[in-house]
C-alpha cells in the first residue's frame, strides 16, 4: 500500500490510525502542512488529495492507497514558486503565516473548481459559467481561517492569480 505525495510513492504507515496529516508530519517530515485545530474547523492543515482539497487532520493516512496527495511542499519551492505563492507574497497575503500553507493549497484546488464550472452556495447563476468574485472566493475560501485577520489580502492574492496577472506584471 502506497499513497504518492508530491510524486513521489511513499508507504503508508503501519498504524491504521496515524491522519494523513501526523504521517505527512511526523513520518515525512513535510512540516509545511499544519496542525491548528485538530478537528477540521480551521483549514490549517487543508491539502490537495487527487485534486480535491481536504482537511488532513480528519482522515487517515492508511484511506489514501493510490491516492495523488499534493502538499505546500508539491506547489512550489522558495526558488521556484507558483503563481498564487507569488501573489500571496505581493499582497502580503499572510502576517504570521500559520496559515498560509492551507490557505494556498485551498485556493489552488478552489482555483480548479471555478475554472471546471463547479458552482458554491455564492454563483448566482447555476447554468452559467463561474467567475472568480470576490463573494466567490469568500465564500469557498470560509473553511479556512486566519487569526491574524489578512483575508483582504488572501481575497487579493487569489483574485490575481485567477485573473492570471500579478501586480508586478501589471506595473511593468
Amino acid at each position: 500500500m502506497t499513497v504518492s505525495i508530491n510524486g513521489t510513492a511513499h508507504p503508508l504507515p503501519g498504524d491504521p490510525r496515524t491522519t494523513l496529516l501526523d504521517f505527512l508530519r511526523h513520518d515525512l517530515h513535510l512540516t509545511g502542512t499544519k496542525k491548528g485545530c485538530d478537528h477540521g474547523q480551521c483549514g490549517a492543515c487543508t491539502v490537495i488529495v487527487n485534486g480535491m482539497r481536504i482537511n488532513s487532520c480528519l482522515t487517515l493516512a492508511a484511506m489514501h492507497d493510490g491516492d495523488e496527495v499534493t502538499t505546500i511542499e508539491g506547489l512550489g519551492t522558495p526558488d521556484d514558486p507558483s503563481a498564487l505563492q507569488k501573489a500571496f507574497v505581493e499582497h502580503d497575503g499572510y502576517q504570521c503565516g500559520y496559515c498560509t500553507p492551507g490557505q494556498i493549497c485551498a485556493a489552488t484546488a478552489m482555483l480548479e473548481e471555478i475554472a471546471n464550472g463547479w458552482p458554491s452556495d455564492a454563483t448566482g447563476d447555476l447554468e452559467g459559467s463561474v467567475d472568480a468574485t470576490d463573494e466567490e472566493i469568500r465564500e469557498r475560501m470560509s473553511g479556512n481561517l486566519c487569526r491574524c485577520g489578512a483575508y483582504a489580502n488572501i481575497v487579493a492574492a487569489i483574485r490575481e492569480t485567477a485573473a492570471g496577472t500579478s501586480a508586478k506584471e501589471g506595473a511593468a
